[in-house]
């Protein structure tokens, strides 16, 4: 069981406007790379959970209990864990980024530094534990 938290101190308005313009535009970032190979989205999805606690605790709410991204924020907050899918869809679009940078990019050293960088985050990805549930089954 963890200490009790200290009740924290009531932000400005323009800072909580701060923590919340952070946590929608993270979100549409988010929601974007739904659709956009190389945009990725439970990164933002998390970025936007994370600062909802600081600016709007109606989004953070909306964002815990969505069907879709709730269980993600949960498995990472609780767990430090990916999904096997997250795992392969993030892996899939890097690969992808991968190609078109090798194909379009002139610069080699460009080629190879955001290459390293996706290697980078690659294996740093899939050595996050799965969440409970699938290393049950």
């Amino acid at each position: 069981m963890s200490a009790p938290q200290p009740p924290r101190r009531p932000l400005s308005r323009p800072l909580r406007w701060a923590w919340c313009a952070l946590a929608y535009a993270s979100l549409a970032l988010g929601i974007i790379g739904i659709f956009v190979p190389g945009l990725p989205t439970t990164v933002f999805v998390l970025i936007a959970a994370w600062a909802a606690t600081h600016g709007s605790q109606r989004l953070h709410d909306w964002l815990l209990g969505h069907p879709r991204f709730g269980p993600s924020i949960r498995n990472w907050r609780e767990h430090g864990a990916v999904s096997r899918r997250g795992k392969k869809m993030a892996t899939a679009t890097m690969a992808v980024c991968a190609a078109i940078t090798l194909w379009c990019v002139p610069l080699l050293w460009v080629k190879v530094l955001s290459i390293s960088c996706m290697a980078v985050v690659c294996g740093w990805l899939w050595r996050r534990p799965l969440p409970p549930e699938e290393r049950a089954g």
